[in-house]
């Protein structure tokens, strides 16, 4: 399974200390060189900085298709790293696409690239029992206390999604 990420799944499983979600569920992530830099960039954050880097199960792959890039940017408005996660995505041919931004996700599913986000991952970890409901709730509230939007919509499909599970 080749999967991809954006930016803001992988800041959000820091933000809650479950970085290794990633590798439980999925092995190895790539991330294009936008994403990388957008996560090692800032100073503010070189403890994030350093576990991108010393991360054993996140590729940094390089995106040559910068026609394609630029024409993301610019006729869909998206930022570096999702114009690039989305164009290594469609070149890889990838299993899914790791993404939470809506402009984002809806050009990756027109282009047909199978799309999960940070709430998408809590809930499989939940199904395969890497976390228990409570640990999901609390992970949820750490994301809202740090800003993340989670609408009331996609919390409720959560909590339904988990209730019907344990039915």
């Amino acid at each position: 399974m080749i999967v991809v990420s954006d930016t803001t799944p992988l800041i959000s499983l820091m933000k809650i200390g479950q970085l290794n979600l990633i590798n439980h569920l999925f092995g190895e992530v790539q991330i294009p060189n936008a994403v990388y830099e957008e996560l090692v960039s800032n100073t503010r954050f070189p403890g994030e900085s350093r576990q991108i880097r010393e991360c054993a199960f996140i590729k940094r792959v390089e995106v040559t298709d910068v026609q394609s890039v630029n024409l993301l940017r610019r006729s869909a408005g998206l930022d570096a790293g999702e114009s690039e996660a989305i164009v290594l995505s469609d070149s890889l041919s990838v299993s899914l696409l790791l993404m939470d931004e809506v402009k984002g996700r809806q050009v990756a599913m027109q282009m047909g690239i199978q799309i999960m986000g940070t709430i998408g991952m809590l809930l499989t970890a939940y199904k395969e029992e890497l976390l228990s409901k409570e640990e999901i709730l609390q992970c949820i509230d750490i994301l809202k206390a740090a800003g993340r939007h989670i609408s009331e919509r996609l919390y409720k499909q959560l909590i339904e999604k988990m209730s019907d599970s344990d039915a």
